[in-house]
């Protein structure tokens, strides 16, 4: 092993299991359109920072007792298959991503947003490695089996498909990111829920899994940087109208927001009872005395993620044209979700339960959310300079990521 800073160790021996596992990888590289040459010297590092994952497990029924290093060490089976599930469903939607973005690459509109987007597929893959590594390494032939299926989705978005590859786990991550003002709502909107669970696994009674996440926030950081940094270049060049950028916002917020799961979950319910999955901000509440309530879990999360994004919404508004009288907001957790108390329920942006037919509903939609026709209105924008331009930073060019891309 070796050691990349201070306190992350980079690993650097492999179980036959693992190795097995990176050779059906590379396959899948090929399998999706992904060039491994793309990676320049990228490398796909096993990290763990162990600091900062704790000894002790913090919350729930175990509170108090160390964390558990090995799968032996884990009480209960059933607790063992709560972790695995967790596990899987984060290194999905790293590889999804991928499977989502890479068809963009030919049409960048500027090779700092190349670079930039390449460095992101580099780190989700790195992220869906790193799953796969605890899945081969701790778990057994069940992990195996686990790992092995990562590779054998694939996201309904992607355009390498076969007809029979089943989709990726989560709604949003079979959805079509069928150009740059998608990737940029992506990016803010859908990698920000990236961070929050990530962040609440970042307390996991699984140790491996909880030193897992320090490397993988600090990754994930510039993803966020790049939609946040997209959306107001977009702003800038003021090409792209605002009412059609407020629609493709719609439409990402609403999916992120399901990604928090469904209302009173079961199974967040015993994720924090078993010390799996924490809060939000887990140690800061602790530190506070904030009680825990088990029945909304996700819905605090949830909540927790709307408020942060709405922050970052008004920040973009600073960016507005002065005499502008059009600000961009967040849409209502209510709105156009597929799961939860409101899924499937027709409600307005603003949350409240919409009054009339599912006809006059879909019209309503066809006001707030992008159509078809915005799609062949935004073939002719991006031909105009849609996007302030943006020079490579020395690390890109330093980087060699997407040299031969």
């Amino acid at each position: 092993m070796r050691y990349d800073d201070n306190s992350t160790e980079v690993v650097e021996t492999y179980t036959p299991n693992f190795e097995a596992w990176i050779a059906e990888f590379q396959e899948w590289q090929t399998r999706i359109g992904f060039d491994p040459s793309w990676l320049g010297d990228y490398t796909f590092d096993i990290k763990f920072d162990w600091d900062t994952a704790g000894d002790t497990i913090e919350f729930g029924d175990f509170e108090g007792m160390p964390k558990w290093e090995r799968r032996m060490q884990i009480p209960q089976q059933n607790i063992r298959d709560a972790i695995i599930s967790m596990v899987t469903v984060q290194g999905d939607t790293e590889f999804a991503s991928v499977e989502q973005q890479n068809h963009l690459l030919d049409s960048a509109p500027t090779e700092y947003d190349r670079k930039s987007a390449l460095r992101i597929m580099c780190e989700e893959q790195r992220h869906g490695w790193q799953m796969a590594y605890l899945l081969c390494t701790f778990f057994g032939e069940q992990g195996v089996r686990e790992a092995m299926k990562l590779l054998e989705r694939n996201s309904m978005a992607n355009q390498n498909r076969g007809e029979e590859d089943r989709g990726r786990l989560l709604g949003s991550f079979n959805e079509p990111i069928d150009h740059w003002l998608d990737f940029f709502c992506f990016t803010h909107f859908i990698d920000r829920d990236g961070k929050f669970q990530l962040k609440m696994l970042s307390t996991s009674s699984f140790k491996p899994l909880a030193a897992s996440m320090g490397p993988m926030l600090k990754e994930e950081s510039f993803h966020l940087g790049t939609g946040s940094n997209g959306l107001r270049r977009i702003i800038k060049a003021g090409v792209i109208p605002l009412d059609m950028l407020q629609r493709y916002m719609n439409k990402w917020v609403a999916t992120a927001h399901d990604l928090f799961g469904t209302d009173s979950s079961t199974s967040a319910h015993w994720a924090y009872v078993w010390g799996v999955k924490g809060r939000w901000d887990e140690r800061k509440k602790l530190d506070a005395s904030i009680d825990v309530d088990k029945e909304i879990l996700n819905e605090e999360s949830r909540g927790h993620y709307h408020e942060e994004i709405a922050r970052e919404v008004q920040k973009l508004n600073g960016y507005l044209p002065e005499d502008c009288d059009v600000t961009l907001t967040i849409p209502h957790e209510n709105f156009n979700r597929e799961i939860g108390n409101f899924g499937g329920k027709n409600c307005y942006t603003t949350g409240e339960l919409f009054e009339g037919t599912d006809e006059e509903y879909a019209e309503y939609l066809k006001t707030v959310l992008p159509t078809p026709e915005d799609e062949e209105a935004l073939k002719e924008l991006f031909k105009l300079p849609w996007i302030e331009d943006k020079p490579m930073s020395p690390r890109q060019i330093a980087s060699g990521i997407g040299a031969s891309a």
